[in-house]
């Protein structure tokens, strides 16, 4: 699977991209505001087994796409689309620290949120944020999202229990935009 915007391709991660990946998810910045990490080489090769066996599964609900530049084919972060269920999918993204402030996570989230209304069929794409996160609230809200509101204590971040904050849009809203 891949999906092509300008700047980038969102392909299927492989083996071959253990390095760069390892690269952004042992970096304890890149990391600070997600749920794991930074990784250890085992972390990261155990994510990447995981991530390619579900390329496999019929029908794909958890989607795991590698964040490739398309002019030179440098593998730069993930993003990730899942369909929780019938009516909805959760997005996440993370890139390599050097290629922040580019516009890039945008880009890629946006291919997601049209991919998830034109391909999945859902009704609802939602994101969580951790509330520091001032860098991917502005994505989420470049990208048509609206705050929802506050999810008390809802994950663990680096062995806390820390809000999140909840941002969601609905396929009309994003057809709107179109």
């Amino acid at each position: 699977m891949q999906i092509h915007t300008q700047r980038l391709k969102l392909r299927e991660l492989t083996q071959e991209d253990l390095q760069a990946v390892h690269d952004y998810a042992s970096d304890p910045e890149v990391v600070r505001y997600m749920p794991f990490g930074p990784n250890t080489m085992e972390d990261t090769k155990n994510f990447l087994d995981r991530a390619i066996s579900r390329q496999k599964e019929e029908p794909r609900t958890d989607i795991e796409l590698g964040i490739e530049l398309r002019e030179d084919g440098r593998l730069i972060g993930a993003c990730r689309i899942n369909k929780t269920s019938k009516i909805e999918a959760h997005v996440g993204y993370i890139l390599t620290r050097e290629y922040w402030g580019h516009g890039y996570a945008t880009e890629a989230a946006k291919a997601l949120v049209r991919f998830g209304f034109t391909e999945m069929d859902v009704h609802r794409i939602y994101a969580d944020c951790h509330p520091d996160n001032v860098a991917s609230i502005r994505v989420l809200e470049k990208i048509g999202m609206t705050l929802e509101g506050k999810r008390r204590e809802y994950m663990m971040f680096h062995g806390e229990f820390c809000d999140t904050l909840l941002f969601a849009i609905l396929q009309h809203e994003w057809q709107g935009t179109q």
